[in-house]
């Protein structure tokens, strides 16, 4: 009988693609893939580092695999695996502790998968992630999440990825396009791009050789996949030429989401962002001038050191006044090791709770003002697998979340639809679903 592995995954689209070739190199050395609560004899954890209490969720992921199966080997790989691997190699049950450079050749690490009295670790400098490796996730989802670059050279101030996966690192055009054809030959309809700061996209060898637009223009002519998505990318490195050969696509997505962590330009100067508002707000304005119904995301930090209530709410009033569809918010968490963890003036945790509650409620509204702006048209969506009292969900392009009445057929199909109405759970409803489009 073969040996059994389950994964389990914290954080980034980037890490869902990493455990899923991590995966392949399972199923190439014999073992079966199983679902995370099944008995297995092998369990491997990629962490984050970027979400709050990183140690706190690692030890209950470990402690609920050991109660599925008790002598379990367990591997730890992952951003929180690089930047703390003694914390991690002292928390009960785990066998191996994997950093950045090490995670992609676990299989010739850990050879037998015999425990041992004491955690083994291998982890060297952060330096020696020089390499890229390239990944994509397979086999569970709608669509593929397909990483492109790795690594950031930016150093703002609260960031810890650049310790946790090194410096700007690409893959080729020629084997993103390759990966894609084979992506789109496996049934897949929709790529999502991912990486640490895609927009940096063309760095090997630490020398500049191609740029993010090369990359689009080139992926823009792979066919049989239906939907290109870029995952997120910096204010900075979206140029109007990208905005502009997006909303003349043939598969890219009117979707961007762009992070802005903070509308005050006094916070973006202590976070060393590298832009102030005004460009943001022009990029907004030019994605909403070529395209109208586009959904833009906004990732945001509250309660960074120095922010004052002041600050905040213009932080607050600049977003409120933006075209946007949506907000990710994040609470500001001290991290070792970063130049944000010194600095003065800190916010108490309850500032930081309210101000927090405060943007995830405008959120929701800009959310509701956007489906609503959407309503009454003619829309394609992609299907997904999942399903909940009766219902299934599915995306549009311009990825207004919808539901409609379960039917097999219908996953992973693009079907044409009207968006009718929002309902109670904020999703919107549709018409029944015409034919299958035919492409």
């Amino acid at each position: 009988m073969s040996r059994k592995v389950a994964f389990y995954t914290l954080g980034c689209k980037l890490n869902y693609s990493e455990t899923s070739t991590i995966g392949r190199q399972f199923a190439a050395a014999g073992f079966e893939t199983v679902e995370f609560t099944e008995k297995a004899d092998v369990y491997l954890i990629n962490t984050c580092s970027v979400t709050d209490n990183a140690d706190k969720k690692c030890r209950k992921v470990v402690k609920e695999a050991l109660k599925y199966s008790p002598n379990a080997y367990i591997m730890i790989v992952g951003c929180y695996a690089q930047l703390k691997p003694k914390e991690i190699s002292e928390i009960p049950g785990v066998d191996v502790v994997l950093g950045a450079a090490e995670k992609f050749q676990l299989i010739d690490y850990v050879k037998d998968f015999t425990k041992q009295p004491k955690a083994l670790v291998y982890n060297q400098p952060i330096s020696e992630a020089n390499q890229f490796v390239a990944s994509y996730s397979y086999g569970d989802r709608t669509r593929t999440f397909l990483k492109v670059q790795d690594g950031c050279d930016y150093s703002c101030t609260f960031c810890t990825i650049p310790l946790a996966r090194g410096s700007s690192r690409s893959d080729t055009i020629e084997s993103v396009v390759k990966q894609a054809e084979e992506i789109a030959a496996s049934g897949v309809k929709e790529i999502v791009l991912t990486g640490v700061n895609i927009g940096d996209f063309g760095i090997r060898n630490g020398n500049r050789e191609d740029k993010f637009i090369d990359l689009v223009k080139a992926l823009d002519g792979v066919d049989g996949i239906e939907r290109i998505r870029i995952s997120s990318i910096e204010p900075n490195l979206l140029t109007n030429e990208i905005i502009e050969f997006v909303a003349q696509s043939k598969r890219f997505v009117p979707h961007f989401h762009i992070p802005l962590q903070s509308g005050s330009n006094k916070i973006l100067g202590l976070m060393r962002r590298r832009y102030r508002r005004e460009l943001y707000a022009e990029r907004v304005a030019k994605i909403k001038e070529v395209m109208p119904d586009c959904c833009i995301g906004v990732d945001v930090i509250v309660g960074f050191p120095g922010e004052t209530r002041e600050d905040f709410i213009d932080t607050y009033n600049f977003l409120n006044e933006l075209n946007i569809s949506y907000l990710h918010v994040f609470t500001y968490s001290e991290r070792d090791n970063t130049p944000a963890a010194e600095m003065s003036g800190s916010v108490p945790g309850s500032q930081r709770a309210d101000r927090s509650k405060m943007l995830h409620i405008l959120s929701d509204k800009k959310r509701r003002a956007f489906y609503e702006t959407q309503l009454g048209k003619d829309s394609e969506v992609l299907f997904e697998a999942d399903q909940k009292e009766g219902y299934m969900h599915g995306f549009t392009p311009n990825y207004v979340k919808v539901r409609a009445k379960y039917d097999p057929v219908l996953v992973n199909e693009l079907r044409n639809v009207k968006l009718v109405a929002i309902s109670a759970e904020g999703e919107v409803e549709v018409t029944e679903a015409a034919e299958v489009l035919s492409h």
